[in-house]
């Protein structure tokens, strides 16, 4: 396989979390007077950082979100998290494939640790992830599409640039590695095609993710 670091989106990727996260999103926006359906909700925000929420319904409204936005959307997902998250049909496999070859891997998400960690104990990707392979947008100070969340992750894992593969299902995330000079493979369970241009290579399911990796 020609790369020493595979970097993992999360929400999507390994945890079936999409679904949930924009279908509470859109209902609390809309809820708050900015009507957002489940279509618009993934089109606009899956795979940002909070702080682009913001920006974009200021932006378009001219009106902030309330202070406790953050606070009362997460508690939300968390509980949504409780009831209904599961893994990626495949998810686990390929992260003991990867580890049962030596093959360095991590995670880089937009989502908070908190989000990150209790995803994983949920459906039970804890056990694949040893500390100091998780990397959030906190960690930054510009989440996707901005480079500054992969270059991290690759400079904490000791890896160049060049030699990573980002494994991704959105749209910011593509354009974030690509501005980050890595290759990245699009996940099209969710997301259609055309909109992960860039992408060095597509899949469509995770068992399909090492062949297409070269592994």
């Amino acid at each position: 396989m020609g790369y020493d670091l595979i970097i993992f989106d999360n929400d999507g990727v390994l945890v079936d979390s999409e679904p949930i996260s924009n279908t509470i999103l859109a209902g609390y926006l809309t809820e708050l007077g900015h009507p957002t359906s489940y279509e618009e909700s993934i089109r606009d925000y899956m795979g940002s950082a909070m702080h682009r929420i913001h920006e974009l319904v200021e932006e378009r409204s001219g009106q902030r979100l309330p202070a406790e936005f953050d606070r009362v959307f997460h508690q939300r997902v968390f509980d949504g998290f409780q009831r209904e998250l599961e893994p990626v049909a495949g998810a686990a496999e390929v992260l003991k494939r990867l580890a049962d070859a030596g093959v360095p891997y991590c995670v880089a998400s937009s989502g908070s640790h908190e989000r990150i960690r209790v995803g994983h104990r949920k459906t039970g990707l804890d056990v694949w992830f040893r500390d100091g392979t998780v990397f959030s947008s906190e960690d930054v100070g510009r989440g996707k599409p901005s480079p500054d969340l992969f270059l991290h992750a690759a400079e904490r894992m000791g890896v160049a640039p060049e030699r990573c593969a980002v494994v991704e299902d959105s749209a910011l995330g593509v354009q974030a590695a690509v501005a980050a000079g890595m290759d990245v493979y699009g996940y099209t369970a969710m997301t259609p095609r055309e909109r992960l241009v860039g992408a060095t290579g597509y899949f469509g399911a995770m068992d399909e993710l090492p062949a297409t990796l070269g592994m």
